[in-house]
């Protein structure tokens, strides 16, 4: 028999039919797309029990993982409707790899605060591993695995049963409040004893982040690299390119470095031409392991670049002309990349272009 689902308080639905338990616990999961061997599980656990399985879901990471935090830094509302077409975007920080064990000590006076704040989510995740654990603001919990049978017999294991007809929250009307716009005597006992600054989650997340030296990140990149692809890449990179200047750098870091670089260029790039060059260098580096990697793999990571590439492709002017120097001789000449430079220059760019001499006979 599944078990009742109880609401986080800081997630309110509008119907008193599912605060009195219409809503069940389950999970249900698919494939990713464009991957043949990896699976998006989605689970609604009740929140007295997030805890529990966010500890236990850690024992599948015993050496390192990062964690995963998603919060809104200078949250103004207290209350949202989960119908509001428009509304702010939460930042989302990840730490460094780290010990797990330091990361759950860390984390864990803040976890309680953290599942029943309606404007936070947080997660734990190894991309070496092809794991990791995330639950949302909405409080519904992701988990990515390459693994579905492991995290099959986790889930039955913990009582949360495979369901075809589950209820996520998203799927009806609901309030989302801070804990500071709850009552004090709605808040779960041990949440009762803290002040008004240990409860405001735009406080409580920054320490966090400061503790755990949590860098910000932008979302527009999305893929999952299973553990058989990551380590293919890293034999490829180890036995023919550990020569080169971005070997030591796990691979999807350069991927989501590639989408950060463009983004930044296409508002303004405020760095030097070296700073540039280096961020052309780490799409040599993806195109060359891209060359060497047999065909599914090489056309799964140009899908995962080609949005990037479209909108960096786009960004670039006086496309007559290369910046290609011999420090990158290897360059193939079809890398576009190079043809030209991007139209949003700062003002260290743009100084260093006209020092090389980039604008002259214009």
């Amino acid at each position: 028999m599944p078990t009742t689902y109880q609401h986080p308080c800081g997630l309110q639905p509008w119907s008193k039919d599912l605060i009195d338990g219409s809503v069940c616990e389950g999970y249900e999961f698919a494939l990713l797309d464009d991957c043949d061997n990896a699976y998006r599980f989605t689970a609604v656990v009740s929140a007295p029990r997030i805890a529990d399985i966010f500890f236990r879901f850690s024992r599948f990471l015993p050496d390192e993982s990062f964690f995963i935090l998603e919060f809104y830094p200078e949250q103004a509302a207290t209350l949202r409707s989960s119908q509001e077409e428009s509304r702010p975007e939460p930042t989302v920080y990840y730490s460094p790899y780290l010990p797990t064990n330091l990361i759950l000590g860390t984390v864990a006076p803040y976890l309680n605060r953290m599942i029943h704040d309606g404007f936070v989510g947080f997660g734990l995740a190894n991309n070496r591993r092809g794991l990791e654990f995330f639950c949302s603001e909405e409080k519904v919990l992701s988990f990515f695995t390459d693994n579905h049978l492991r995290l099959c017999n986790f889930l039955n294991h913990n009582q949360i049963l495979y369901s075809d007809d589950l209820v996520l929250p998203t799927d009806y009307d609901h309030h989302h409040l801070s804990l500071l716009g709850l009552p004090r005597e709605q808040l779960p006992d041990d949440l009762k004893k803290f002040g008004t600054a240990e409860l405001d989650s735009s406080l409580y997340c920054e320490e966090l982040t400061d503790i755990l030296d949590m860098y910000e990140v932008e979302e527009g990149l999305s893929f999952f690299l299973t553990r058989k692809e990551q380590e293919q890449i890293t034999e490829l990179i180890t036995n023919k390119l550990k020569h080169c200047e971005f070997a030591d750098i796990e691979f999807g870091s350069l991927l989501l470095d590639w989408s950060d670089f463009v983004t930044e260029c296409e508002y303004v790039f405020d760095g030097d031409l070296w700073e540039y060059r280096q961020g052309l260098k780490i799409r040599d580096m993806i195109e060359t392991v891209t060359e060497l990697l047999p065909a599914p793999l090489a056309e799964k990571i140009k899908a995962i670049v080609a949005e990037p590439d479209t909108v960096f492709r786009k960004n670039l002017i006086d496309g007559s002309r290369r910046l290609d120097t011999q420090e990158n001789p290897t360059v193939n000449q079809e890398r576009f990349w190079y043809q030209g430079v991007v139209r949003n220059q700062g003002s260290e760019l743009r100084r260093d272009l006209i020092r090389h001499g980039w604008f002259k006979g214009q």
